[in-house]
């Protein structure tokens, strides 16, 4: 069981994501947007964050490069969840400091397995 922040702003697809990880026995916390995941971060622990690339406010980059600059979570592994999904893209995401990177659309059943290799490391 693993402590996980999702950070992603489409209602819809946060409850999708919650319901599949919840059902690997995990421990979701969820954020709207940038400042309510900054906020979260300095409050508790976790292990993973999956994080919206494209959000209202601050981008999932100013989350990441905000993250590792933090005392608390900021050796915490995050997986930037985007539809920009070119290697430019991929590359800005790593480059910040994200240590992997999904491209939306994605199937619930490989979002699970792909959390479950993160976890398990």
């Amino acid at each position: 069981m693993a402590n996980i922040l999702l950070v992603e702003d489409e209602e819809v697809l946060r409850m999708l994501v919650v319901d599949v990880l919840e059902d690997e026995d995990h421990s979701i916390d969820e954020a709207i947007d940038g400042d309510e995941a900054i906020d979260l971060l300095q409050k508790n622990e976790y292990d993973l964050v999956l994080l919206d690339y494209m959000m209202p406010g601050k981008t999932g980059l100013e989350v990441v490069q905000h993250i590792r600059k933090m005392n608390r979570n900021q050796d915490v592994k995050i997986m930037m969840l985007s539809a920009k999904s070119q290697q430019s893209d991929k590359e800005r995401v790593l480059n910040a400091g994200a240590n992997y990177f999904m491209a939306k659309p994605y199937s619930p059943i490989d979002l699970v397995k792909r959390v479950e290799e993160i976890v398990g490391e």
